[in-house]
């Protein structure tokens, strides 16, 4: 029996059955409670990350950085996340993903309104460990939660969720421009952790009101009971490993993008696009805006495409988007590079944690998000770094490089 049939079958047998009318009712509601408070949680993480971003380059004038300094301090932010994302995997096969999902966006609210408050580097690489700490907890706890009701809803909606972080991330970035001179980076800050801590009340009084069916447990455990098909327990497992392996890598690839994009954005159109403020702002706007278009229309791509076709179209149109975005003489260009970023990424990561998730259960996710924002964690450095030595822009063309193997990986998947 072929791997991704074994997969199908044992995700379907680990349903929780039989149900009431009333639960099945809720769970099965294309958007129910449950969907849209979780919806909702992405779409605050989204907020909340994008209002740090745009107050990036206030931030880095307050502490006097330099860009590899900073390369460093923004590191700290990926390592307090990856650090985080193997504790949170075990917790939450051990308390839940919803309760995990509530306690991990209620640290990040209140670390949001930190990096506001300090006047050196090593200052702000401290915040910003817990500020990402709280990132990446939120990240694998409401992923989690996304696959248990994917599972139950027995259609492709992960981009849908993905699309509430995008969405969370235009509003943040808007706002950030529309405020950038009227709110200090500290009261704009300070506001936006407040209505963190209010979504996650909210939200989370409905979240943990619903009923939720454990994830499902790696592809290979019903095998530790006995043998089906040709395969072992011992072979499948390895095998299965691969794949959220494989998948890991798609995201570490797609994430080191999303990080370039979100950390060098705004200040690769200041410094070197000579933009203004609010048009800098207005860069990562769009990208944020295509990211959340073509996560909206990602359930109904995923049906008409396949999922391994959308994964490689979207990573060949990000590298030639980013191609442009970095190297474009001017404002219009690069907003346009952005935007071809932003639908190319758009559907890659949340695919991969998906299907990472059917294959591995909750620590499957854990693994696999722990790969992607790795990419995050050499990211930033890295182009830091480059940029010093030879220029942000063609620091930035390496994301271009990197949504091509993006591109090509969930091929090798396909076929294992």
């Amino acid at each position: 029996m072929p791997l991704r049939n074994k997969i199908r079958s044992h995700t379907h047998a680990d349903r929780p059955f039989p149900q009431s009318r009333s639960t099945a009712t809720r769970s099965d509601t294309p958007w129910g409670a449950a969907r849209l408070a979780l919806t909702a949680f992405f779409a605050v993480d989204g907020f909340l990350f994008a209002a740090w971003v745009v107050r990036i380059p206030d931030i880095r004038s307050q502490v006097s950085a330099s860009h590899s300094a900073l390369g460093l301090a923004l590191l700290c932010v990926s390592a307090g996340a990856v650090a985080t994302m193997p504790v949170v995997g075990r917790l939450c096969l051990r308390y839940g993903s919803r309760p995990v999902t509530v306690a991990s966006l209620a640290l990040l609210s209140l670390a949001v309104p930190l990096p506001a408050h300090t006047h050196s580097v090593a200052a702000l690489g401290g915040v910003l460990l817990l500020f990402g700490a709280g990132y990446g907890g939120a990240n694998v706890a409401m992923n989690s939660a996304a696959v248990e009701l994917v599972a139950q809803l027995r259609r492709p909606v992960m981009p849908s969720f993905h699309a509430g972080y995008s969405l969370g991330g235009l509003l943040g970035a808007g706002v950030g421009g529309l405020f950038a001179t009227a709110l200090s980076t500290a009261w704009a800050l300070a506001l936006g952790g407040l209505l963190g801590l209010l979504v996650t009340v909210a939200a989370g009084v409905v979240l943990l009101r619903g009923p939720a069916a454990p994830l499902a447990a790696p592809a290979a455990a019903p095998a530790a009971a006995g043998t089906t098909g040709t395969g072992t327990a011992g072979s499948r497992l390895p095998h299965a490993r691969l794949l959220v392996l494989l998948l890991g890598l798609t995201a570490f690839c797609t994430a080191y993008g999303e990080g370039a994009v979100a950390d060098w954005t705004t200040l690769h159109l200041t410094d070197d696009v000579h933009a203004s403020a609010g048009a800098a702002a207005a860069g990562y706007a769009a990208y944020a805006f295509a990211m959340t278009s073509g996560r909206i229309a990602g359930t109904w791509l995923s049906i008409r495409l396949g999922q391994t076709r959308l994964m490689f179209l979207g990573g060949l149109t990000a590298a030639a988007g980013m191609l442009l975005a970095a190297l474009a003489p001017s404002v219009p260009l690069a907003l346009t590079g952005f935007v071809l970023v932003g639908l190319g990424l758009a559907n890659l990561f949340p695919l991969a944690i998906a299907r990472a998730g059917a294959t591995g259960g909750p620590q499957g996710v854990a693994l696999a998000s722990t790969l992607g924002y790795g990419g995050m964690l050499i990211g930033p450095p890295v182009i830091g770094f480059l940029a010093d030595a030879v220029g942000l822009p063609f620091a930035l063309t390496t994301v271009a490089v990197t949504a091509t193997l993006a591109a090509l990986l969930p091929l090798t998947v396909r076929g294992r």
